[in-house]
């Protein structure tokens, strides 16, 4: 049963994903994915959260599991951070590919220490 949550979690978490990117990126312009980009940074706001409350609030495996392996790892994505940094780099965007990475990563931290740091309030 467990197993089936995941599952239905990481589809709706990968809906959310698209329709939060599409949302971004109608209002946002310009070569950098600002979409992903919020995608995968409130997602890791949310992955620090959940871990915070796991380890520090006794929340169950089962709720741990499908917030996180499902919701967030349908919602989250790296494989389309990584194409859309290619992308740029294949059009001569190379400082916005590397803006891209760079700033992904330490935001993404960020977000997710911050996660970690609200579950601790």
């Amino acid at each position: 049963m467990l197993t089936l949550a995941v599952a239905a979690a990481s589809g709706a978490g990968a809906v959310c994903r698209y329709l939060l990117d599409r949302t971004v990126q109608r209002r946002v312009r310009g070569a950098f994915p600002y979409g992903i980009f919020v995608v995968n940074i409130t997602g890791s706001l949310l992955l620090g959260l959940v871990t915070g409350l796991a380890l520090h609030h006794g929340l169950p495996d089962g709720p741990t599991a499908v917030l996180s392996a499902g919701f967030a790892g349908g919602y989250t994505t790296f494989s389309t951070l990584a194409g859309e940094t290619l992308a740029l780099a294949l059009v001569g965007s190379w400082r916005t590919a590397v803006a891209n990475v760079v700033f992904s990563v330490a935001v993404g931290l960020a977000a997710a220490a911050a996660g970690l740091a609200l579950a601790l309030i």
